[in-house]
């Protein structure tokens, strides 16, 4: 995984679009990998990952759920990324096929059983309803070569009033160790399977 910056090709594409929904924030994480394969094949391996296949990151849902004393116990369902995420109230704020994925939603994330509400985009950045915070994620892939690309997820938060800036902050200071090592194991695992399912493609292998 890599944080480089690239020029070339990569400086040629138009203003990223979580501009338009969310310029400033309270918190911000960005992770980077490159992979050997296209950017069409790297985004849709992206967008239907299962996260939870990883084992480590499944343990640390699940121990958030202890620590926070959750009672939501509703069995989960295998699911790629964007499915699941909707299916627990996020909304798609904005696409370009093969591209870029822009997803929000507004939630308190403090709580135990934590809710998400979808916002639709022409509201998302005008959004201020006290006690919330809004926030934006991003699937990109965006080409080096023809068979090369550099991968990008980033999210983006920001609270819609003080007293929601200083929970935030305040979950951040904990929060903040599980949500950066589940992208340092979700994005190498997406490398391996976007890169497997290339050579697979190559071969003239269906892949699964």
């Amino acid at each position: 995984m890599t944080t480089a910056t690239y020029t070339g090709r990569e400086a040629q594409i138009e203003r990223r679009s979580i501009e338009r929904f969310m310029p400033a924030w309270d918190v911000r994480t960005c992770h980077e990998v490159i992979v050997q394969a296209p950017a069409d094949t790297v985004f849709s391996v992206a967008e239907h990952f299962d996260l939870q296949s990883i084992p480590l990151v499944r343990a640390i849902f699940w121990l958030r759920g202890k620590i926070m004393r959750a009672r939501d116990t509703t069995p989960r369902r295998p699911a790629g990324l964007v499915e699941e995420t909707k299916s627990l109230g996020w909304g798609e704020l904005t696409r370009r096929p093969g591209r870029e994925l822009v997803m929000g939603a507004v939630t308190q994330p403090w709580i135990a059983d934590v809710k998400f509400t979808a916002v639709p985009p022409d509201e998302f950045l005008g959004y201020g309803e006290l006690g919330r915070v809004k926030i934006t994620w991003t699937l990109e892939a965006v080409p080096i070569e023809p068979t090369l690309t550099l991968f990008r997820t980033e999210t983006r938060v920001r609270a819609t009033d003080m007293a929601a800036r200083e929970k935030l902050l305040r979950y951040w200071r904990f929060a903040r160790f599980g949500i950066v090592m589940i992208r340092w194991l979700h994005l190498p695992a997406l490398r391996r399977a976007a890169e497997l399912q290339h050579r697979l493609s190559s071969h003239g292998t269906p892949s699964r």
